[in-house]
This record gives structure tokens, C-alpha cells and sequence, in this order.
């Protein structure tokens, strides 16, 4: 796996966060990636690559490191996939809008994600790319939009050749899915961790009190 630095980062000054941009080959996910790092399109890419991406970006006022990771374009064995999806805090979900079958397999996508997260909230943002080739679409604007409603995720259309504000904005807000993501399970463990203790501090009064009697 080959690795780009994009600047140079300092960690601990930065909230860290790991994204996986997935999604059938030839729906623009390196050309999407690159777009949103360097506002640039680039034609050609070597589809059987995978690259890591380290980018340091404000979110909200709030600095953040991120690796983008742009999993090969090829189809890839379960082992790799489950691979990407243990490693990855979020999913950048992409299909074209002139490839129906992409569009199809967001579902199974998705519905492999929480296989292996295994929680309830998988952080996914889904985006539709090559919305500049409208004439050519085989998926619907309310088609997209339907399915990330029932998927419960937030959804964007975009054209990674033209550029658009959607881009940026859908990598940000997938950030802030696993922030969000992030402060309910801290929560959770806080309420696990003080209701353990009262649990404690019962058992220890109990015993005190059977072994007065």
C-alpha cells in the first residue's frame, strides 16, 4: 500500500480520523479523492492501487488529521474488503449516476459495513458522481436521495470533473458522522463505567452489612 503526504501533520494537535472511500470500479472514487485534496481533476489513474491519503483540514474550527484510504478499483477478495472496513472510522460510499449496478450495490455495501462494524451507526456519507453527464444518467437524483433516507445515511451529488462545494462538504460531514459517532459511545462507556462503580460501592456495603450481622 502506497502512502502520499499531503503536508506535514502534528497529531497531537489534531482530532485523528481514518476514512475509506469504497464503491464499484470506475465510479471516480481516486478522482473524487483527488478533487477534494488538491481542487484538481486528473484523467487517468492505475486502477489495481491502493493509495493512503494524510490531509489536514479545519472542520467546524476543529483541526483534523485525516487519512483518506482509495481502495482499488478492482473487484478484491472478502479478506481485503473486511480489511478496509475494520481499519476505515468512516465510508465514503461513491456511485455514478450512468452506472446503475454501482447505484445497486451501495445497499450491499452498506449492508456489508455493518456486518463487520457490527453497531448501529456505521458513519457513511453516500455520493453520486458524474452528475456533469446528466444526459447519460441512469439514476435519478430521487432515486439517491430515497435510498440514503432508507439507509439512514446523508447523501450528495457531485461531479468530481466539474468540482463543487459538495465534495469537500460531503468528506466534512462524514467527519462529523464519526464525531458524533465517537461522543455517543464515549457516553455510553462513561454510563457503563459510573453504573460499574455504583455496583461496586453497593456490593461493598452489602458485605459489610452481612458480615456485622
Amino acid at each position: 500500500m502506497h502512502i502520499k503526504m499531503s503536508r506535514n501533520i502534528t497529531p497531537s494537535k489534531c482530532s485523528e480520523c481514518k476514512l475509506a472511500v469504497l464503491g464499484r470500479c470506475s465510479v471516480g472514487k481516486s478522482a473524487t479523492i483527488v478533487r477534494y485534496l488538491t481542487k484538481r481533476f486528473i484523467w487517468e489513474y492505475d486502477p489495481t492501487l491502493e493509495f493512503i491519503y494524510r490531509h489536514q483540514t479545519p472542520v467546524d474550527d476543529e483541526l483534523v488529521s485525516m487519512e483518506i484510504l482509495d481502495t482499488a478499483g478492482q473487484e478484491v477478495d472478502s479478506i481485503q474488503r473486511e480489511g478496509h472496513v475494520r481499519w476505515g472510522d468512516g465510508f465514503l460510499v461513491i456511485y455514478s449516476i450512468t452506472d446503475r449496478k454501482s447505484f445497486e450495490e451501495v445497499v450491499q455495501i452498506k449492508g456489508f459495513l455493518d456486518e463487520i462494524k457490527k453497531a448501529r451507526n456505521v458513519s457513511v456519507v453516500i455520493v453520486a458522481n458524474k452528475c456533469d453527464l446528466d444526459h447519460m444518467r441512469e439514476v435519478s437524483t430521487e432515486e439517491g436521495e430515497k435510498m440514503a433516507q432508507e439507509l439512514a445515511c446523508a447523501f450528495y451529488e457531485s461531479s468530481a470533473c466539474r468540482g463543487d462545494e459538495s465534495i469537500p462538504e460531503a468528506f466534512h460531514e462524514l467527519y462529523r458522522e464519526v464525531r458524533r459517532r465517537r461522543a455517543m459511545e464515549g457516553h455510553k462507556s462513561r454510563r457503563r463505567s459510573s453504573i460499574q462503580q455504583m455496583k461496586q460501592v453497593l456490593n461493598k456495603t452489602l458485605t459489610k452489612i452481612n458480615n456485622r450481622q
